[in-house]
């Protein structure tokens, strides 16, 4: 399916002030780059570079005053997402290098406080999908999505004392629970097609059977219609706009609508 995004920021900032943002989804596994507008008013020299998560990061100077940043995209992207039960966990000697930092605990998923909860949610399944999937299903039906109760210093070990939390919370206490079972697991950041009400989404991918898999227990099923921004092993590496000094966001306005392909 091919989905039109426009993001719209307005900031706010008394002197100049250093920025990277995280803005531009880029072509992959599962999604197709076909159109892209970048706009920041008033016009300020900008680069770019990528991460060590293979990010698009954009770094610029906010003027004093009010900058505005708009983002409009169009992207091909799976309408369904792929679901394989049967994916075996890969044992960690087998594992790619560059997955092993997504077993290891971070900031906001303290992963080695975790294992007799995840074991105690998993049972007998068998490791792999379905262990991550019997997870997600857990949190789905026992956590909460509710604002106000998380800000940006909450873990996944608080949320689960709370009982509740939004989506990037979601993902912290599945990507914890995951690694605690030695299932490589990552933050990604970006939109969701139909999402109420629209804003930037979080969800969190699982590495089984020699490849990643697509988790979201903010949703009752598998869902498509992702356009990815951003990937890292939590919230901490994946802002969509990191400021280094006194800034602020005084609006922002995520839209994602579908359109149809052009017809040769």
């Amino acid at each position: 399916m091919r989905l039109k995004t426009i993001a719209s920021f307005q900031l706010k900032t008394a002197v100049d002030c250093p920025v990277v943002a995280m803005l531009r989804p880029q072509s992959g596994h599962g999604q197709w780059l076909v159109e892209e507008r970048y706009e920041l008013t008033p016009w300020t020299r900008a680069t770019e570079y990528v991460d060590v998560y293979g990010n698009l990061c954009q770094r610029f100077t906010a003027l004093a005053g009010k900058m505005a940043i708009k983002v409009i995209t169009e992207i091909e992207t799976e309408e369904q997402i792929a679901v394989e039960p049967s994916a075996p966990a890969t044992p960690v000697a087998d594992l790619p290098s560059d997955i092993l930092m997504f077993l290891l605990q971070s900031r906001y998923c303290p992963s080695e406080q975790m294992a007799d909860r995840a074991l105690e949610i998993v049972g007998s399944c068998q490791p792999g999908y379905e262990q991550a999937e019997k997870i997600r299903l857990w949190i789905h039906q026992n956590i909460r999505y509710q604002y106000g109760v998380s800000d940006a210093s909450t873990d996944a070990l608080e949320t689960l004392k709370h009982g509740a939390g939004v989506c990037r919370d979601f993902s912290h206490i599945g990507i914890a629970l995951c690694r605690s079972l030695n299932l490589p697991a990552r933050l990604v950041v970006g939109y969701l097609y139909g999402l109420d009400p629209m804003d930037l989404h979080a969800w969190y991918e699982v590495y089984a059977g020699g490849r990643w898999y697509t988790f979201d227990a903010t949703q009752p099923e598998p869902k498509g219609g992702r356009v990815v921004l951003a990937y890292g092993r939590d919230a901490a590496d994946v802002a969509f706009i990191s400021s280094y000094g006194n800034m602020e966001i005084e609006n922002m306005r995520v839209e994602v609508v579908a359109v149809d392909a052009p017809q040769n």
